[in-house]
């Protein structure tokens, strides 16, 4: 048996670096990292600087003093998902910062975020993305930017979305993006008011009413009135104001069916399923005087038809606005004085208005408000104009 050799043990290859673990303690380091070609390095220094963005908006600051947010710029478009995951979540809390947004506008990165809401992302993604365009959105050049780079339809597909933040996010972005009137045509291409409709039996206080936000600006049109009318959006809206644990929602609600009473086809809707009479009812039983101006500045809007005079008639408005004027808030008593002189172009309110009303007209002209007076005097003289009996 021959004599056993000992085995020499190759030395590593002279080109290959050894692993080494960096710690850092400074946020500069951290951001010079973002320039490293290694993934994993990447992926670990956006995480350590978004919890550094999360303590404060100075920190924040800082960071965008040392150039951070160009680089991550660059890696929201990374082709690795985890570096591109954590990239889009520092970005999406510095936002919040004015500076950053103003920076973030200059490199011009709403199509970049707008990519990242794409089906196949994951939650995490479109959750940070719709978030830094929600920030961004309070701008009107990114509003105009996000419709013109079609944001808005991944945005309502992702109000379908299971996670509640990225629903938030969402609806805030659409919400402030329909503040430039050219794209509520579009919104409603996109078939947005059943999705709208659903959100309002969200659990989370903050997207019901966001939600109803957005319905009150998008059914400034006709079109979406008609819409929400066929799809019982106007049923959800009379059960929001029929429920004591959604009065924070009140007012809103009341908002949105305001401008539902401009049209004559939806006013003759809600009177027929009964929800005029029930909405009369609820301003009268009403002590909330935000509830009580709006429900006046409402009927004032919609008594400017003649067919709605018609109908706010049949539903005896005339009573629920003089019983406003016994209201001890002076903008609830403008409110009801201007709705009562625009029911004055009826004939029939006229009358009714003027047996019910003249005595509390006639004292309201003494107030120590200006624009109570004001207005009763402006009702007055449309109660007893071609009105010989409202005048004696």
């Amino acid at each position: 048996m021959g004599k056993k050799v000992k085995k020499e043990v190759e030395p590593p290859p002279k080109d290959v670096f050894d692993p080494l673990l960096v710690e850092s303690k400074t946020a500069a380091t951290v951001v010079l990292m973002l320039s490293s070609p290694e993934e994993e390095i990447l992926a670990k220094a956006c995480d350590a600087l978004y919890k550094f963005a999360s303590k404060g908006d100075e920190n924040k600051v800082t960071l965008l003093g040392l150039g951070a947010v160009e680089h991550l710029f660059k890696l929201i478009s990374h082709e690795d998902p985890i570096v591109r995951r954590n990239a889009i979540m520092v970005l999406g809390i510095m936002a919040f910062n004015h500076d950053v947004k103003k920076l973030l506008r200059e490199l011009d990165v709403t199509n970049s975020l707008i990519s990242q809401l794409a089906p196949e992302e994951e939650v995490v993604i479109h959750e940070f993305a719709s978030l830094c365009l929600a920030h961004m959105a309070v701008e009107y050049t990114t509003k105009v930017q996000i419709f013109e780079q079609g944001g808005l339809e991944p945005l309502v597909r992702l109000l379908g979305s299971p996670d509640p933040d990225v629903k938030k996010n969402s609806l805030e972005c659409i919400y402030l993006v329909m503040q430039d009137f050219q794209s509520h045509a579009a919104v409603r291409a996109l078939n947005v008011i059943p999705p709208l409709l659903e959100l309002l039996k969200s659990e989370y206080p903050v997207i019901q009413l966001l939600a109803l936000k957005t319905l009150e600006e998008i059914s400034k049109d006709r079109e979406t009135r008609i819409i929400l009318g066929e799809n019982n959006g106007l049923d959800c809206l009379l059960k929001i104001l029929e429920t004591n644990e959604f009065s924070d929602l009140h007012v809103e609600a009341l908002a949105v069916l305001g401008n539902c009473l401009e049209d004559a086809h939806t006013l003759q809707l809600i009177q027929q399923t009964g929800g005029l009479k029930k909405l009369l009812s609820f301003v009268g039983d009403s002590t909330v005087p935000d509830i009580q101006k709006n429900a006046a500045k409402a009927i004032t809007r919609a008594a400017y038809d003649s067919e709605n005079r018609k109908i706010l008639r049949e539903e005896e408005v005339e009573k629920c606005l003089i019983n406003l004027l016994e209201i001890d808030n002076d903008g609830v008593k403008v409110a009801a004085l201007e709705a009562i002189s625009a029911m004055c172009e009826n004939s029939a309110s006229k009358r009714a208005l003027g047996v019910q009303g003249i005595p509390q007209l006639v004292q309201l002209l003494s107030s120590d408000n200006e624009e109570v007076k004001e207005a009763a005097v402006t009702a007055l003289v449309n109660l007893t104009a071609a009105s010989p009996s409202n005048a004696r």
